[in-house]
């Protein structure tokens, strides 16, 4: 399955401080480099992020027509993928007694968690800025859907008990503040799960400026330890970690890739990591 990347046109750009440990100069440059953007490694936390970045306002652009058929073509194999991400860090052993069930899943595409969870009894709501996802969930699954960014609907302080992010964050120019507005809206006790690709993962480490999430569409691309260090100062608590994906597939023989996978599953080097954090 390929990664979904729109080749960018002309865009406005700033240049931006390490929103993980606010370093403003001390980064290793063209750690990543390409021919319309480049990544820079932050040498006090190894946060790792495009330095400059496109403005939100053109960045938004990019998740139009062509986003919403890709979203389409692939939400049956993107809700596999999240029930196992969720059930690796033991979402339906989670005690949501205190809290009721209501969850705002955060970029949630055409809503197929969120019509998942409803119909298991939560209360559901949803974000998701391109405006055809978004309107296709409300149609069709009935589910809220905002197609505004977070920081702009009106959501009450303390609203959900469950909030969920997946392939999310890396997208973003400010994941700090998306991390403060997400602690604002979980209850005190509610958890917190983030979906991410994994810059300390085997295949990283393999394919180096090859990796396919290092695309013009990822901001920032975090390790297991640098998206707990910015979420922890957030005020957030991690519980449980885990990655998967060894290999991608189409990249090995079929016996090759089901070993990979199950090793980087064991060791914690897998392409992909889930954080759970809880709102203390």
């Amino acid at each position: 399955m390929k990664t979904y990347s729109k080749k960018p046109g002309i865009e406005s750009s700033r240049t931006v401080n390490c929103p993980c440990c606010g370093s403003a100069f001390s980064f290793h440059r063209n750690y990543y480099s390409y021919s319309s953007f480049s990544y820079v490694k932050c040498r006090k936390c190894s946060l790792v992020f495009q330095n400059p970045q496109p403005l939100f306002e053109d960045l938004s652009k990019r998740y139009d027509d062509e986003y919403f058929r890709y979203e389409i073509a692939n939400e049956k194999k993107f809700l596999n993928l999240m029930l196992k991400g969720l059930d690796d860090i033991g979402f339906g052993k989670l005690d949501f007694s205190a809290t009721g069930k209501s969850v705002l899943d955060i970029g949630c595409a055409t809503g197929e968690l969120l019509f998942y969870l409803k119909e298991r009894g939560w209360e559901t709501a949803g974000v998701e800025i391109c405006s055809e996802a978004a309107e296709f969930g409300n149609r069709e699954r009935k589910v809220n859907i905002s197609d505004m960014p977070l920081e702009k609907n009106s959501f009450n302080d303390k609203s959900f008990s469950f909030i969920h992010a997946s392939h999310l964050i890396e997208h973003l120019n400010e994941p700090d503040f998306f991390l403060k507005e997400v602690y604002r809206l979980l209850k005190p006790g509610g958890f917190f799960a983030v979906v991410t690709p994994n810059i300390d993962g085997f295949q990283s480490r393999l394919f180096k400026e090859r990796w396919r999430s290092a695309i013009a569409d990822h901001m920032f691309l975090f390790s297991r330890k640098t998206l707990i260090k910015m979420a922890e100062n957030c005020g957030f608590k991690a519980l449980k970690t885990a990655t998967w994906g060894g290999l991608a597939e189409g990249t090995a023989p079929r016996i090759v890739k089901k070993a990979a996978d199950k090793l980087v599953k064991l060791t914690g080097s897998g392409d992909v990591v889930i954080v759970l954090f809880i709102k203390k």
